[in-house]
C-alpha cells in the first residue's frame, strides 16, 4: 500500500480518498509506480466482497447477490478505468511497463470473478426462477446481462475446459498489449522531415504551420516541418502534397505499422491472437470466433453481416470505376505518369472535387476552426437535450493540453463532467474515442459520469479542421453524449456498455448535425476576419457531401469483410497473416489503387482488445440506423423538433443497456430501421 520515494513513505495516492473537485483522479500526484501495488489491493479486496457475497447464508435474491455485485469493486473500478485512460492517453516507458506486467493478471482476476463457482451458482438460481421474481425491467435485463457475461466467459465450462480457459484469456491480454505498444512504438518512429519549398510543393498554410507545430514538438527547431503518422496530418498531406515520392513515403510508412521485422513485429502477434480465438470460440461449442462474437450482438450470425457489406460493396467497385476515370483524366491533365496507385487518389481526387464543385479543403478551413466547432456541438446539445458546457480552468488533468467543462442540465443540475483531449501526441495512441474515469449509476444516491473525448488533431495557432475532421468531432461528442445522458441505476447497464453493434448509434447519428446548415452559418467563422462562412461556400459544402463515397466505402468494407474472413476460420486453422490479407485482397477485388483503411499488422480493432474483433463491421450496421434515425427529425423539418428529441433522449441516449436495443429503436422510430437511407446517404443508391 506504500510507496517508498525520496527516502520517506508516502500513501499510495490510488488508494487514498480522492477529494479533488468533483472526485477527478489524483492526476498531479500519481505515478507509475503506484498501480503495480495498488492493484494488488484493489483486487484483493474485489475478491474478499465477492466471496462474502456469494458465501453468505441468506438465499440469493437480486439485492443480496445482482444489486451487492454491481455494486462492488468500486476500488478497482476507479484505479483501472484511470489506468487504462491513462496508458491510451498520455503514456510512458513506466506505464507501458506496467501495462505489460499487469495485463495477464488483471486477465486472471477477471476470470476469477466470472468462475466463481458460488457465485455463479446464485445468479444461475435467480435467472433458473424467470419470471416468477418480482424484478423492475431493469432489474430483469441486469439479471439476464449478467447472466450471460458469465456463460460467455466460461462459468458454466468443466474444470480442465474452465483452466485451459483462463489461460487463454490470459495470454491474449498479453498479446493484445503488446500488439498496441508496437503500433505506437512505429507511429512515434516515424517522421518525414520536409526540406525547403520544393518539399512543401502543394501544401497550404495550415498544414504548413501543423507541420512545423510537429517538427517543435520534437524538438526540431523553429523552421522544421515535420509529418508524423497522425491522421490530422497523413490524410491533408496525400490530400495536397504534389510530392508524388513523398506521398508514397508516407502513405507506405503509415500501412507498414506494426509489419517491419523485429521488436515491434505484429504479425506473429496477431497469428498467435487468431489462434486462441479459435480455442476460446471451441471451448464454448462454436464453430468459429465469428459465431462466439455475433451470439451476443444485433447482427446475431456473420451472414447477416456479410450481406449487410455486400449490399454497399457491390456498388462502391463499380461506383468507383467511374470515378478512376474521372481521376485518371485529372492525372493526364497534370502530366502525372503511370496508372494510380494508392498514394494518388486523395490527392487527384481533391483536384476534382475543387474542378467539379469549386471547392478547395484550404478554402474550408479557416472556417472550421477546433473552438468554433466545439462550441458548434455544446449549441446541439443545448437545443436537443437542454445541455450546457460551463468551462473549469483551475483543475489538473493529464495533459495540458486537456481542457474540463461541467455539463449541466435544463435546471442547471450538474449532470456530469466532460474532458477533451484533442491533440496529437507521440504519448498517446492515434485515432479517436470516448472512454469515461466514473461511470454513472444510481449507486449512493447516484454517481455523475466523468466522461474524455480523444481525438487526435495536428495542434497548431489556431488549429483548423478539415470537415472530415469535423465529423469526427461530433462523432466522438455522440459517444461522450451517450455516457453522459445516461440515466439507469445499475453500471453494468450504464451508458455505453450496450451490444457492440448499437453503440456506434449515438455517435454516427450526432455526425448528422455537423451538417445542419443553421449550425455552420453560426459557428462556421472565419478564424482571421469572424465572418460566417458564406452561403455559396456552404451549399458547395453540401452538393459535395457524396463525392468520392465510393472509395470511402472501399476503404472501410475491405477490412471489415477482412475481419469476417479471418474470425470465420475454424478452431485450428493455421494463419499466416500477410499471405492471408493477401489472399483476401485478391478474392474480394479491393482495387490496388484504393487500398485498405486499416491492414492487419496495425488494425487495433481487431487486436488491441476483443471489443470490435468479428465486428468492425458494426459502423455500417450501426450507419442504417442512424441515417433511418435521423429522418426522423427530417420528416419534421426541424433538424431540433423537440418531440424528435425528446424520444431520441429517452430511448437512445440515456437508457443505457435496460432494454434489447431493437426494441430501443423501434420505441425511438416508431418501426425496423430501413437500409435505403444508408446507401442513398453513401451516394450508391439514387436519392429519393
Amino acid at each position: 500500500m506504500n510507496d517508498l520515494s525520496s527516502g520517506f513513505t508516502v500513501l499510495n495516492p490510488l488508494l487514498a480518498d480522492w477529494n479533488s473537485a468533483y472526485g477527478l483522479p489524483p492526476f498531479a500526484t500519481v505515478k507509475a509506480t503506484h498501480f503495480v501495488p495498488a492493484f494488488d489491493t484493489a483486487m484483493a479486496a474485489h475478491r474478499a466482497e465477492l466471496d462474502a457475497i456469494a458465501e453468505q447464508n441468506a438465499a440469493p435474491d437480486f439485492d443480496n447477490t445482482l444489486a451487492a455485485l454491481d455494486q462492488s469493486g468500486r476500488l478497482l473500478e476507479r484505479i483501472s478505468l484511470l489506468f487504462h485512460n491513462l496508458t491510451a492517453s498520455e503514456t510512458s516507458p513506466a506505464l507501458q511497463a506496467a501495462q505489460l506486467e499487469l495485463a495477464p493478471r488483471l486477465a486472471a482476476h477477471e476470470n476469477a470473478l466470472y468462475m466463481h463457482a458460488r457465485l455463479f451458482q446464485r445468479i444461475d438460481a435467480l435467472y433458473q426462477q424467470g419470471d416468477s421474481l418480482p424484478l423492475t425491467p431493469e432489474q430483469r435485463r441486469l439479471l439476464a446481462r449478467v447472466h450471460l457475461d458469465f456463460v460467455r466467459a466460461g462459468a458454466k465450462l468443466g474444470a480442465s475446459e474452465r483452466q485451459r480457459y483462463a489461460e487463454v484469456t490470459q495470454e491474449l491480454a498479453s498479446l493484445c498489449t503488446q500488439f498496441t505498444q508496437n503500433v505506437l512504438a512505429d507511429e512515434a518512429g516515424f517522421a518525414l522531415e520536409l526540406h525547403g519549398e520544393a518539399d512543401l510543393a502543394g501544401l497550404p498554410t495550415f498544414l504548413r504551420n501543423a507541420a512545423r507545430t510537429a517538427a517543435q514538438q520534437r524538438g526540431w527547431g523553429e523552421q522544421r516541418y515535420a509529418i508524423t503518422l497522425s491522421p490530422s496530418l497523413v490524410e491533408p498531406f496525400l490530400s495536397f502534397s504534389s510530392r508524388r515520392d513523398l506521398r508514397e513515403a508516407v502513405w507506405r510508412a503509415r500501412k507498414a505499422r506494426g509489419s517491419h521485422a523485429g521488436a515491434h513485429d505484429n504479425r506473429p502477434i496477431a497469428t498467435r491472437i487468431v489462434a486462441l480465438r479459435q480455442e476460446q470460440a471451441a471451448l464454448h461449442g462454436y464453430a468459429c470466433y465469428a459465431d462466439y462474437e455475433l451470439a451476443d450482438r444485433m447482427a446475431a450470425r456473420p451472414a447477416a453481416v456479410l450481406d449487410l457489406l455486400h449490399r454497399a460493396w457491390e456498388p462502391a467497385k463499380q461506383k468507383a470505376q467511374q470515378d478512376r476515370a474521372d481521376l485518371t483524366a485529372m492525372a493526364l491533365s497534370l502530366g502525372q505518369p503511370g496508372p494510380l496507385a494508392a498514394w494518388d487518389w486523395r490527392y487527384l481526387a481533391e483536384k476534382v472535387r475543387q474542378a467539379r464543385f469549386n471547392l478547395d479543403d484550404a478554402e474550408i478551413k479557416p472556417y472550421f476552426t477546433l473552438d468554433n466547432m466545439v462550441a458548434a456541438m455544446f449549441d446541439c446539445a443545448h437545443k436537443l437535450f437542454g445541455l450546457r458546457f460551463v468551462e473549469q480552468t483551475g483543475q489538473t488533468l493529464h495533459h495540458a493540453d486537456a481542457r474540463l467543462w461541467e455539463v449541466r442540465g435544463r435546471a442547471d443540475e450538474l449532470v456530469g463532467l466532460f474532458i477533451g483531449d484533442n491533440f496529437a501526441r507521440a504519448t498517446k495512441r492515434s485515432g479517436a474515442w470516448m472512454s469515461v474515469f466514473r461511470s454513472q449509476s444510481g449507486h449512493g444516491g447516484g454517481t455523475l459520469p466523468i466522461v474524455i473525448n480523444n481525438n487526435n488533431f495536428a495542434k497548431a495557432s489556431p488549429t483548423l479542421l478539415s470537415f472530415e475532421d469535423v465529423k469526427t468531432l461530433f462523432h466522438e461528442f455522440g459517444h461522450g453524449l451517450h455516457g453522459l445522458l445516461s440515466k439507469v441505476t445499475y453500471e453494468r447497464l450504464a451508458g455505453t456498455q450496450v451490444l457492440r453493434d448499437f453503440v456506434e448509434l449515438p455517435s454516427q447519428l450526432f455526425e448528422n448535425w455537423a451538417l445542419v446548415p443553421e449550425v455552420l452559418t453560426r459557428h462556421a467563422r472565419h478564424f482571421e476576419t469572424g465572418e460566417p462562412i458564406p452561403q455559396p461556400l456552404l451549399e458547395r459544402l453540401m452538393q459535395a457531401r457524396r463525392f468520392d463515397q465510393a472509395w470511402a466505402t472501399i476503404m472501410y468494407s475491405g477490412p471489415a469483410l477482412i475481419d469476417m474472413a479471418l474470425h470465420s476460420l475454424p478452431n485450428g486453422t493455421v494463419v499466416d497473416i500477410d499471405a492471408f490479407e493477401a489472399a483476401q485482397c485478391e478474392a474480394l477485388g479491393i482495387p490496388a489503387d484504393i487500398g485498405q483503411r486499416h491492414y492487419l499488422s496495425h488494425f487495433q480493432h481487431l487486436f488491441a482488445g476483443s471489443s470490435y474483433a468479428a465486428g468492425y463491421y458494426v459502423y455500417m450496421w450501426a450507419e442504417v440506423l442512424e441515417a433511418d434515425g435521423f429522418e426522423a427529425f427530417t420528416e419534421t423539418g426541424d433538424p431540433f423538433d423537440t418531440t424528435v428529441a425528446a424520444k431520441l433522449l429517452e430511448h437512445i441516449y440515456s437508457a443505457g443497456n435496460t432494454q434489447d436495443p431493437a426494441a430501443a429503436f423501434r420505441a425511438f422510430r416508431g418501426r425496423d430501421p430501413r437500409v435505403e437511407p444508408m446507401l442513398a446517404k453513401r451516394g450508391l443508391i439514387p436519392v429519393s
